[in-house]
Parts: structure tokens; sequence; C-alpha cells
């Protein structure tokens, strides 16, 4: 049965049996689910339950009351009283009228809620709950809730690997970035060693001790002469190496990978010292990090003070792809896919993406809704990191590689219109064809508005 019941759902579950282990009861009873209930709640139906003041402590209080326990041996598993699976059944029931595949908490109070002749009705009415007025509102929560759990864009096995070798060039082909290789080459010529690690990156980038980079490591703690000081103590290679051996360790490897993604989220066509520093942080291998932890400095804070100089910045994609998360949350989803860039390009409002969807009279208000109707949405608000499908990350590699050709510094908004275009049988152009337009549209429209 409960393979059907979400996580939430499931949550619930196991609070009533633990209620009913503190209880000491024989069975897992339809009081014991109520009071889970009350204890879990989440979202729109917390919100009705406080609007009533029903509390845990409260409803505990009037069930404790009228029921006797039955206690029994803790080691033995713990059934489900005959009404308790009477109220499981009837959730099943509920979702195939709902239609939706899995069970949601809100099934849950439904079901506790629907026989007005049972004893979870007479506790709640004795309480003041107007069931009458609050059970046609889950009913319509529930109505809504379609979303689904499989995102289309994850199913896809068309991601490159990046191969470092050959984006070399790419990592390094910014003044600034250069120096830091440059310095970082002439600090392993110096040393035993013949391949690049991750402590000569950075040490090669604190050495510019007059950069605004520098400064806020400096604000941190982690300046050119503690992190030499550190390094000096350093007597293995160990942390770098994963056997191979390639142009670098295989833990800058990692590194400069993350460094060359966040360039690229950051809304940048360069890979500057920022965005290695960050590349460090974010993979937490190697000799740097290991030093970087010996400041007992928090990785997010140290990200934190990085990003914010860039984001007064305002770059247009950055912007865009935090709106593109912030849809994504909005309708309850985890996953960012291009139908997310598209939102997030019509959200900025500003770019040449933005006004040339508004001049083929694309709104927000009707993307969503298309959006929407594709991939489905939960009524809750997702709060946990979402994270991009394969085929926006090869939308943004292709956005990156647009903006590069133009030699930008900076992807547009119009370098990710154009590379939504680039993919036919996204859900970005399977909800733009929806709303009336084609590839051949968007991309005129874009040339109408780049300057050469």
């Amino acid at each position: 049965m409960f393979e059907k019941f979400t996580e939430k759902a499931v949550n619930v579950i196991i609070e009533a049996q633990n209620i009913a282990i503190y209880d000491h009861s024989d069975k897992v009873l339809a009081e014991h689910l109520l009071l889970a209930l009350v204890k879990d709640a989440k979202g729109f139906c917390a919100k009705i339950f406080n609007n009533y003041d029903i509390t845990y402590e409260r409803l505990a209080q009037e069930i404790y009351m009228s029921i006797h326990i039955e206690e029994t041996d803790m080691n033995s598993a713990i059934p489900f009283s005959d009404e308790c699976k009477h109220i499981l059944n009837t959730t099943l029931d509920l979702i195939e009228q709902s239609g939706n595949p899995t069970v949601h908490y809100e099934h849950l109070v439904l079901a506790a809620i629907t026989d007005e002749n049972s004893k979870l009705y007479r506790y709640l009415e004795n309480l003041d709950f107007d069931i009458v007025k609050s059970k046609p509102l889950i009913e319509k929560l529930v109505q809504r809730k379609v979303k689904k759990d499989f995102h289309p864009e994850l199913d896809e096995n068309k991601e490159k690997e990046i191969n470092l070798t050959e984006e070399t060039d790419s990592l390094f082909d910014n003044e600034k970035s250069s120096k830091v290789f440059e310095r970082a080459v002439s600090k392993l010529s110096t040393s035993n060693y013949e391949i690049l690690g991750t402590e000569q990156i950075i040490s090669s980038i604190l050495e510019d001790k007059e950069s605004d980079l520098a400064k806020i490591l400096a604000n941190f703690g982690i300046t050119d002469e503690k992190f030499e000081e550190k390094l000096s103590l350093v007597n293995s290679r160990q942390e770098e190496y994963g056997g191979r051996q390639i142009v670098f360790t295989p833990n800058a490897f990692s590194a400069m990978s993350l460094a060359l993604q966040t360039a690229k989220e950051l809304g940048s066509s360069e890979v500057l010292p920022e965005h290695m520093i960050l590349g460090v942080l974010k993979s937490k291998k190697g000799i740097a990090y290991k030093i970087f932890k010996e400041f007992n400095i928090n990785d997010d804070d140290l990200a934190h003070g990085i990003i914010k100089p860039i984001e007064k910045q305002m770059p247009e994609t950055l912007t865009i792809l935090r709106l593109a998360k912030q849809e994504a949350r909005r309708i309850g989803r985890g996953v960012v896919g291009t139908e997310m860039f598209l939102l997030g390009i019509i959200a900025e409002g500003t770019g040449i993406g933005a006004v040339v969807l508004n001049e083929l009279e694309i709104n927000i208000r009707d993307a969503r809704l298309v959006v929407e109707k594709i991939i489905g949405t939960d009524n809750e608000y997702f709060d946990r990191e979402v994270v991009f499908t394969k085929r926006a990350k090869r939308v943004l590699e292709t956005a990156w590689e647009h903006a590069k050709k133009q030699n930008k510094t900076k992807i547009e908004s119009s370098d990710l219109l154009w590379a939504i275009t680039t993919e036919p049988s996204s859900l970005a152009m399977q909800a733009l064809e929806a709303l009336g337009t084609d590839v051949v549209e968007i991309r005129e429209g874009i040339k109408k508005h780049i300057v050469v």
C-alpha cells in the first residue's frame, strides 16, 4: 500500500506509529493518525489548523479524555486498527478520484475527516474546527496536485563530459586568469612537481595582493603569507591524487571543471579567478581546500563573500537563472529545465531575450500556464536546492559558446534564448510553440536587436 505514498505522507504514518509506541498501545489507532496529521501539518493545511487553533497539545488532551489504551509488548510489531486501515484505504480511493498517482498528505487529512459519524470528526468539532468549511478547500487543493515527479528532461544521456584538456584555452583566455596560470606554472617549476595542483592555483591568486579577490580572501584570514606558511607544512600530495597523471592533478581537474560550470551559472563567458576559488570550494577536495579548512572558515560564507560583488554587477544570465530557480520552487519543483530558463528570461524583463518574446506577445502569465500544463505543479514551495536537467546544462553550454564567438565577456539573455532554439524538442520550445511562435521567428527577432 505505502509504495503509492509520498515521502510526507509516509512520514505521517511513521509519526502515527511512534505516537502509538509512546502510548504503549497494542494498535495504531485512528486517533494516533489524526494526532500525527496535526503534528506534521505542512503548507495550506497547517494554515487551516492554525486558523482554528488546532494544535497537537489541544487535540491530544481532547482525545485522551475519551479513549482507553490497551498496552502491549513493545518488542512486537504494532498493527493498524480496523478504523485506521479504513482511513488508509479511503486515501487510495481519493487519489483515484483526484487523478493523482500518489497519496499526498492532504489525501490523508481528507480521509480522516470524510466520515461525519467517525470519532475523528467529533474530536475536531469539539475543538470548534469547521470541517464543513475547511473540507472543500482541502479537496480543491488536492485536485490541483498534479505534480509529475519525473521531469522529461532528466531522462537524457546526451550531456557531454567536460574535457578539461581541450577546455584549457577557455579557462585561461582572459587576462586575469592567464596571469594566474602563468604564476601557477612558475611556482610549479620551482617545486619538485610536474603536475599543476589546486595549491599552485590558489597560491598564485593570493599573490596578486591588490586584487579585489585577494582582499576578500584576506577578510576571511586567508593571505598569501598564511597560505604559504600552511603549504610549507604539507609533506605529501596525497590529497591531490587519484592515481592519474594528467595536466592537472585529479582534484585540480575536478575544481577547474566546477569553476568552468560556475562561470556559466554566474553568467560569465570567461573563467575568472573568482570562479576558480568557487570551484575549489565546491569540489571540497585537494590541498588548497584542506588548507582553507585550517582557517576555520565556513564554505558558504566565503562563497557568498566572493559572489556578492559579482551579484552587484547584475549580470543578465545570473538574474535569469535565479528567477528560473524561483519559478521552479514556486510550483514545487526541485528541477530546473529549459522551460524554467524560458520563464526566467521573460521574468527578467529588460534583456534582449525578454524584449524579443514580448514583441511576439508572449507574457509571463501565459507562459507559466503553458509550462504548468506541460510539467504539472505541486502547491508547496520547494525550499531545498534545485538542480539543472542535463538538457538545461547543455543549453547553458551552447549559450556560453555563442557568447564567446561574439567576443562577449557575459552570457546575455539573447544567447540563452538562441541556445534554447537549438533544442527543438526541449520543453522550452514545446512551450514556445504552444504560445504561437517558432525557431525562425525567435532567431529573426534576436538578429533584429543585435548591434553588429
